[in-house]
């Protein structure tokens, strides 16, 4: 994309072509000195022509240095956005915000144009070309205009293509992923003897369908639905109903409890064989997937499962039926509930439940960050409509996953919120009125 920027008025399309004493006189009324510049000047006449793009018919795009390696290398991006939302611009891995930059010099596309770079490494001597613009109506005293050293192509039969007064510049963005989980909770599979199966107005969703709506990168919007613990059932990305999910946990660690093993070594196989007159065996390798690490000893798959997950799972379904938990009650209950062996933290329940100290006694209830707005400023609004003041440690993990690039939960709350003193606790609260 090259810039380009008239130096003086001329007469109108007809004017004669300018000789090399002329733009040397125009260079010297323009007090630029010519050593300076690159040998070859480049006229521009705006003629009556109607050959060529239309404004309107293509848009630039600023792309930044490794984007542009990506588009050279045989990659694609794809814009995706319905009707009601802004459109954002994916590459493999990551998404962009789409914004249009308005410019006061005019943008003009020629064919074959050559870079600075390409001309520096060039031998060239001082020469003239004159180019015809048949696309832009202008006023007859901005007829014609002259641009010196310009990068553009010695050939004299090139025409310029096209025109245009604004482009497309990209801005790195989060990408908008609360939309995938609102179309899977639309159908969640509760086994394969339910009911729900057989109905096939019910809504289910392939890869491209999901690529097609949600706006996000292909890996981001695969690795979202590893964090849903999403699966492919038929074709068909599925969300498991939690109660399904924790029968099928049950069934695991109820298991590995009988047979004494060890919860850092279950055996895929061994689980598979006793359970699978109970579950799907792809389901039974899902939760274990879910809940655990694969690895390979010797020749057969384990799992390693993840105690802060499975004490995480428990502590959800035991606060799903409650408003509102006795602090001290729920964990005496949640400690009894999780496999023997395993040890509950309150930590594990980070962005999932809320404690409430102020109240007596102390209360516990299910507050999960993936039920709040995805944008950030109505994210705050929602957290302090819920408590006035909060501690760093406590809304960390609700606004965690706002951070941008090289960005703090510090920055966030400096931005959104202001900071106090509370009984020698650093507390913040909002910078709006919150009604």
């Amino acid at each position: 994309m090259t810039r380009l920027s008239p130096c003086c008025g001329m007469p109108g399309p007809t004017a004669p072509r300018r000789t090399r004493e002329e733009v040397d006189a125009t260079l010297q009324v323009a007090k630029l000195n010519a050593a300076e510049l690159l040998p070859t000047v480049h006229c521009l006449s705006f003629g009556s022509g109607t050959s060529g793009a239309a404004t309107g018919d293509f848009c630039l795009l600023e792309l930044e240095p490794a984007l542009c390696q990506q588009l050279e290398a045989g990659d694609s991006f794809v814009i995706r956005g319905d009707k009601d939302e802004q459109a954002v611009l994916c590459s493999k891995d990551k998404t962009y915000d789409l914004k249009i930059a308005d410019t006061s010099n005019m943008l003009l596309f020629i064919p074959g144009c050559k870079t600075p770079d390409q001309l520096k490494g060039e031998e060239t001597q001082s020469n003239i070309v004159h180019t015809e613009v048949p696309l832009c109506p202008v006023p007859e005293s901005e007829s014609s205009v002259c641009v010196p050293s310009l990068p553009l192509a010695e050939n004299f039969g090139y025409k310029i293509f096209g025109f245009s007064n604004n482009y497309w510049e990209l801005r790195r963005c989060r990408p908008k992923l609360k939309k995938l989980k609102k179309l899977l909770m639309e159908n969640t599979y509760e086994g394969p003897d339910s009911q729900k199966e057989e109905d096939p107005s019910r809504s289910k969703y392939t890869t491209e369908d999901l690529l097609n709506q949600i706006q996000a990168s292909e890996e981001e919007i695969m690795a979202q639905l590893q964090v849903l613990n999403a699966c492919e059932i038929g074709g068909y990305w599925r969300i498991l109903e939690f109660d399904y999910e924790i029968k099928l946990l049950n069934h695991v660690t109820q298991l590995v409890d009988s047979e004494s093993w060890s919860f850092n070594k279950v055996p895929l196989n061994v689980c598979l064989q006793e359970l699978g007159p109970l579950e799907p065996e792809e389901m039974i390798e899902h939760c274990l997937k879910c809940y655990g690490k694969k690895y390979v000893d010797k020749g057969e798959v384990y799992f390693e499962l993840n105690a802060d997950k499975v004490c995480r799972a428990t502590a959800e379904m035991l606060l799903q039926n409650a408003v509102k938990f006795n602090l001290a009650e729920f964990q005496e209950v949640w400690q009894q509930s999780v496999p023997e062996g395993m040890t509950t933290r309150l930590d594990q329940l980070k962005g999932l439940a809320l404690v409430d100290r102020s109240s007596r006694p102390e209360i516990i209830f299910l507050f999960k960050v993936d039920a709040l707005p995805e944008g950030t400023q109505d994210r705050f609004n929602s957290l302090f409509s819920l408590r006035e003041k909060w501690t760093e440690e406590d809304i960390a993990p609700y606004i965690q996953d706002l951070c941008g690039e090289k960005q703090t939960i510090g920055a966030l709350l400096t931005k959104y919120s202001r900071s106090s003193m509370q009984n020698g606790v650093k507390v913040y609260n909002s910078r709006r009125l919150i009604s």
